[in-house]
């Protein structure tokens, strides 16, 4: 069988992508701000994500259309069971590719590059990346004095 070939942004609509990586971001973000805090709002999440209020608002109301976030103007905004699942696996799907960075030496814009290749692995490939960076603080460990 032969594989046919795609732009990565054509793999993304073949694959009928749901959220895109921009939500990916605010989801993950409010799941981290709502473990430090009850109330997230609105400048809070602009902050932590270096973004403007007005694009944020915007985003809010888009997470809210789809059932992730329960949000009132001016008020706090909440993750639905449905986005505290996504924000738990979004969170730990960084974790996962920091740690494998780490694994391997990155230590320039290491942030920036998880960044990058969180959005860009399947569930599949992401734990093929935590059992190889098991194994390779296993190996590290066992090398240590």
């Amino acid at each position: 069988m032969k594989e046919e070939f795609y732009t990565s942004k054509g793999y993304k609509i073949k694959n009928e992508e749901v959220l895109s990586s921009s939500m990916e971001d605010y989801i993950e973000m409010i799941y981290r701000l709502s473990q430090e805090s009850d109330e997230v709002r609105v400048s809070d999440l602009s902050s932590a994500l270096n973004v403007q209020p007005p694009s944020t608002t915007k985003m809010i109301k888009r997470l809210a259309k789809e059932n992730y976030v329960i949000y009132e103007r001016y008020g706090c905004i909440k993750l639905t069971e449905k986005g505290r699942n996504i924000g738990s696996k979004l969170l730990e799907r960084h974790r996962i590719i920091f740690e494998f960075l780490e694994c391997l030496g990155v230590k320039e814009n290491i942030l920036e590059q998880t960044e990058i290749i969180e959005h860009a692995v399947n569930d599949e490939v992401l734990s093929k990346i935590d059992e190889l960076t098991k194994f390779l603080k296993g190996c590290d460990k066992s090398l240590s004095p």
